[in-house]
């Protein structure tokens, strides 16, 4: 042919269809297209359909090299604004993905006004991307979105299997103090308890759909190409180099994406937020005016639910303790009802307190008044709290929170834990400490330690910046000198 037109490299995205799972995905694509990929995000249509909403119709339509597309989720059509059923929504993915997904690539394929697709970056627990890639015959990538010891965690459910610890052999072992039992078999993982491996090994029947799935899905990630980790070398050192054994695949570290998307020329999707909820945007007007680190920062992610009984004791615990707080309450937070808060709580901390629906959280930890992030531990909440330098109160809900909250308290050295059944006077003594304590000022140096530890690592030439790059010519993009001279 002759010509000298060169084809954009193009990556399909798929994150798994949950908050968690597509701010990652989002700020990796946007990453991928800054260094000249073309994208194709793939959401679920349910998802699509509430992005539209909570972002208005024009939203999704991208840019020219940067599009989104659907999926169904093999599910049930449904048009609420919340978190579909985990359990269904993973049985489902798993069993009906692949189709549809195989058939979006091939539309892609003959579409003559997008290059055609030379690698995907799939979710760590969308693995069927693994099977399209290879009948495609193109580079395929696992981006697992929890912590590195989350993964490793997972990855122990057969070997939970097999020595006999799950399923437990009834509900009296969740409170008879068998979760307490050391776990010191795990490469890498020192000072565990089996309460601290993700909760879904908790379980009680030999078919949990949740221990099942994500216990395979880890297992699966080992026969992709290569997997991603949103986190950073020196935080999880040891674990990192138990996964670098000959029997995992290449790993690549490249987190905080946050922090190395600021090294990153600004792309027009810069704007681009990836949030299912409408952002308040007050909430940054607010921090403004208070004073530095003086703020409590409260926000238990986009899935974890509670009792009526524990929002009550969260709230008087926050009134009782007297300082400032900015409290994100999704609508859908209390079990089965809407969250409604008490009128007296409401009067009495109208003048230090902003409660809203949902926030642009990233922004938020980085603000110089937040001196207290009050979290359930989500991977995402945990990175972003590390990049703001902010030490945590841990309440972990479920999945690897439980993990990264254990690593938080006993490794990083900046945060404490809230017992599950939490009471009022708990929460004050906790938040007093760690406002005003010798305890609270040693983890507030700590986190600001890590945070520096992070910007270290994603600057240009840092292990996370070099891990990306290496990422692109090594995985995703090997043919030579496309669209990669620029450098």
């Amino acid at each position: 042919m002759g010509s000298a037109v060169v084809q954009k490299p193009h990556a399909v995205c798929v994150p798994y269809p949950s908050q968690g799972h597509v701010s990652p995905m989002m700020q990796l694509a946007k990453l991928l297209h800054s260094k000249g990929f073309h994208i194709t995000f793939v959401n679920t249509e349910f998802n699509h359909r509430r992005l539209l909403r909570s972002k208005g119709p024009d939203a999704l339509k991208g840019l020219k090299d940067f599009r989104f597309d659907t999926i169904p989720d093999g599910l049930p059509p449904s048009d609420r604004d919340a978190t579909q059923h985990v359990p269904s929504l993973c049985d489902s993915t798993r069993k009906n993905c692949l189709v549809p997904f195989l058939d979006l690539l091939k539309k892609l394929n003959s579409s003559s006004d997008v290059p055609p697709v030379t690698c995907i970056v799939s979710d760590g627990v969308m693995s069927f991307a693994i099977k399209a890639a290879e009948e495609l015959g193109i580079p395929e990538v696992q981006f697992y979105t929890t912590s590195a010891c989350g993964f490793m965690g997972y990855i122990q459910f057969r070997e939970l299997i097999k020595r006999g610890i799950t399923p437990l052999k009834d509900e009296s072992y969740i409170s008879n103090g068998f979760l307490d039992t050391p776990i010191d078999w795990i490469p890498g993982m020192s000072n565990i308890r089996l309460k601290d491996l993700p909760s879904f090994a908790r379980t009680t029947d030999p078919n949990d759909i949740m221990f099942d799935f994500m216990g395979e899905e880890a297992q699966n990630c080992l026969n992709a190409p290569a997997i991603i980790f949103n986190t950073f070398d020196d935080l999880e050192r040891e674990v990192l180099d138990a996964i670098i054994e000959p029997k995992f695949p290449p790993i690549y570290t490249i987190g905080p994406l946050s922090m190395l998307g600021q090294h990153f020329p600004e792309s027009q999707m810069k704007s681009m937020r990836s949030s299912l909820w409408k952002e308040n945007s007050d909430c940054l007007a607010w921090l403004d005016e208070r004073e530095p680190n003086s703020v409590v920062y409260v926000n238990f992610g986009s899935v974890t639910v509670m009792t009526d009984q524990h929002l009550k004791e969260f709230a008087w615990g926050l009134a009782n303790s007297k300082h400032p707080f900015m409290w994100i309450i999704r609508p859908d937070v209390v079990m089965g009802d809407s969250a409604i808060l008490p009128e007296d709580f409401i009067e009495e901390t109208k003048d230090r307190g902003l409660l809203a629906n949902w926030c642009a959280q990233d922004l938020v930890l980085s603000h110089p008044s937040v001196g207290l992030f009050l979290t359930h531990c989500g991977w995402n909440s945990t990175i972003e709290s590390i990049c703001g330098g902010v030490p945590v109160i841990c309440w972990p809900f479920f999945a690897e929170q439980q993990t990264n909250c254990r690593y938080a308290c006993t490794h990083w050295g900046i945060g404490m834990e809230i017992d599950n059944d939490v009471k009022r006077e708990e929460i004050v003594v906790l938040v007093n400490e760690m406002m005003e304590g010798e305890k609270g000022k040693q983890m507030r140096t700590k986190a600001l330690e890590w945070k520096e530890k992070a910007e270290e690592a994603t600057k240009q030439g840092g292990p996370s910046y070099n891990n990306f790059d290496r990422l692109i010519k090594e995985v995703l993009n090997p043919a030579k000198g496309v669209h990669n001279d620029e450098e």
